[in-house]
């Protein structure tokens, strides 16, 4: 028996961290399928022109609202104006995050340790107790907990992100537990190598080490990724890909790139 996709027009989509990199993608993909967007950044610059690009894909509706995750007021803020203009959210994008230097642990700095885990680990689960209850009764709702294979093989120089993406990745699968029996999905989208902003931050505006990551190779770009949420959210309500990894053909793992 041949089962219908889920139907994104008009349904409520809310991603974080949509100024940029994936979030922007997701934002511009979902607003292709004719959704309505609850978009939320700290850049609101930045967020303004997501939404501008949004509107132009053909999204129903954008709302870009500044969202610092790592604050437990501004997702309370967020997410008290998403309840104002809706009692249903369709997909929650759990993207804001990212890594902060690759010192080893002896060589460590608080203040990366801290915005990694406050941004991939405890902003995943505010803005998940925020909006996940606007989910429970929507056929075919998704959440997709964006991870990295960074949460399932560790290198070095990666400890702290490496342990924050193994957490998302297991409250992934936590929250898969405790809503089954609801119509809740929930996914893990891990990216291998990517080639967006994130290194760039990662070396703290270095361009030169930034752009070596990805030097001799075709990296998974950032519409490839916002592709694979559009995916995800369209199968069909009774389909839920509990977790999904994603590289670059040249990258078979993590220590294991075919460079050109």
């Amino acid at each position: 028996m041949k089962r219908t996709k889920t139907d994104l027009k008009n349904k409520w989509v809310v991603i974080t961290g949509a100024s940029s990199g994936f979030g922007r993608a997701a934002t511009v993909a979902f607003g292709s399928a004719g959704a309505q967007l609850m978009l939320g950044a700290r850049r609101l610059d930045r967020l303004q022109e997501t939404a501008r690009l949004a509107t132009e894909a053909g999204a129903a509706s954008v709302c870009p609202l500044y969202l610092d995750v790592s604050s437990t007021p501004s997702v309370e803020e967020f997410g008290n104006a998403l309840i104002e203009r809706t009692q249903e959210v369709q997909v929650l994008v759990n993207n804001a995050g990212g890594a902060l230097g690759v010192d080893p642990v002896l060589e460590g700095k608080d203040e990366d340790w801290e915005t990694m885990f406050q941004t991939n680990v405890l902003g995943l689960l505010r803005v998940s107790r925020k909006v996940i209850p606007l989910m429970l009764k929507t056929e075919g709702a998704l959440v997709i907990n964006v991870g990295s294979i960074a949460g399932r093989v560790a290198y070095e120089g990666g400890s702290a992100y490496c342990g924050a993406k193994a957490a998302e990745l297991q409250i992934s699968k936590a929250l898969r537990l405790e809503l089954c029996g609801t119509p809740v999905r929930v996914t893990s989208l891990d990216p291998g190598m990517a080639e967006t902003d994130f290194s760039l931050v990662r070396y703290k505006g270095n361009e030169n080490k930034a752009k070596e990551v990805y030097r001799g190779l075709e990296a998974l770009s950032a519409e490839d990724i916002a592709e694979t949420m559009l995916w995800l959210a369209e199968r069909p309500a009774h389909i839920c890909v509990d977790e999904l990894v994603i590289k670059p053909t040249a990258q078979a793992a993590p220590h294991k790139v075919f460079r050109k």
